[in-house]
């Protein structure tokens, strides 16, 4: 039988990204909207030779919110786990839990049939390598600036903060990450961070920033005005719906996929090479202290990025 593209982007995640050997069983975690992908995923798995089990939720309202206990506890029970979703499933206690137990989990937030197909079919062992450089250089930095031309211009500190390379490849007990990935990222020091982010590429839950770009002013760690007709409005909504703690700078994040290009699906957008994100909300997930139920990552085009005051990229073009 000839496989098709989303097959062989399947494969490619389970066998070359996940790393799973035969013995290991596989959950896939779908729910109705990304039902195309989670049955490809299942199907592939059985054609490695995998015990594998497909379940579906109900499609979360926003990007961090907890699945069922029953699911929470179903993804302990697993080897490895691959979770194609409406929403993100990586900034949960499940998903934590499951890899404190050494289970291996794939999220795929919001992923489409294309962005598997194109994020997929990427050289992961040069987005490794890449991710794994820049998580050294930021360990070993204190303070982070990032400015635009459109003029975004925010400072905060990452002294102390471990930094998280997505390299794509989760072979090790208790990995985990999104795929297609690409990133490397950390949580600033909470209350560190100020100044102005201008959102221009793509904000997530919302999709592609066009026409008005969404104008962000940070104080004492938290936004605290959002500016930028109706998606800033969107924003706000749902920020709001959370509380005061949504409002967190949670994340700073650089991608690191040459395959991705801006889509409106986040989870392709934060990893485009030459842009950086910042989320809003949770920070828990990578060892920060804010557990609120929501994580939305804002995608800034063309940054040039200072590292304790040494040019880290300029205008997109990483400087290493």
């Amino acid at each position: 039988m000839k496989l098709s593209k989303l097959d062989k982007a399947s494969i490619i995640a389970i066998k070359n990204c996940m790393g799973t050997k035969v013995e290991e069983r596989v959950l896939i975690i779908s729910d109705k909207h990304k039902r195309e992908i989670g049955l490809s995923l299942f199907e592939n798995a059985k054609r490695l030779g995998h015990q594998s089990l497909y379940v579906e939720i109900i499609p979360g309202k926003v990007n961090g919110e907890e699945p069922s206990n029953e699911i929470a506890e179903l993804m302990k029970k697993f080897d490895v786990v691959l979770c194609p979703t409406s929403t993100s499933l990586t900034h949960t206690d499940a998903r934590r839990s499951a890899s404190a137990l050494g289970v291996r989990v794939a999220t795929f937030p919001g992923i489409t049939r294309e962005v598997m197909i194109r994020g997929l079919n990427a050289d992961y062992n040069k987005i490794s390598e890449l991710s794994l450089h820049l998580k050294e250089i930021l360990e070993k930095g204190k303070h982070v600036r990032v400015t635009t031309k459109l003029g975004t211009d925010i400072s905060f500190s990452i002294e102390g903060r471990a930094s998280f390379a997505s390299k794509g490849l989760f072979h090790a007990k208790g990995e985990s990450g999104n795929l297609p990935t690409g990133e490397t990222f950390l949580a600033p020091v909470e209350g560190t961070a100020e100044g102005v982010f201008i959102v221009d590429g793509s904000m997530a839950g919302l999709g592609l920033v066009k026409n008005t770009n969404i104008k962000i002013k940070v104080e004492k760690g938290y936004a605290t005005e959002i500016a930028g007709g109706k998606m800033a409005k969107k924003l706000v909504k749902m920020l709001d719906a959370v509380g005061p703690e949504a409002r967190n700078i949670a994340e700073f994040g650089i991608g690191t996929n040459h395959k991705t290009r801006l889509s409106g699906v986040l989870l392709e957008d934060e990893k485009v090479l030459g842009t950086i994100h910042i989320a809003l909300g949770n920070n828990k997930s990578m060892g920060g202290s804010i557990g609120v139920g929501l994580h939305l990552d804002g995608v800034v085009k063309k940054p040039t990025v200072y590292l304790d005051d040494v040019l880290l990229m300029k205008k997109g073009k990483l400087i290493i």
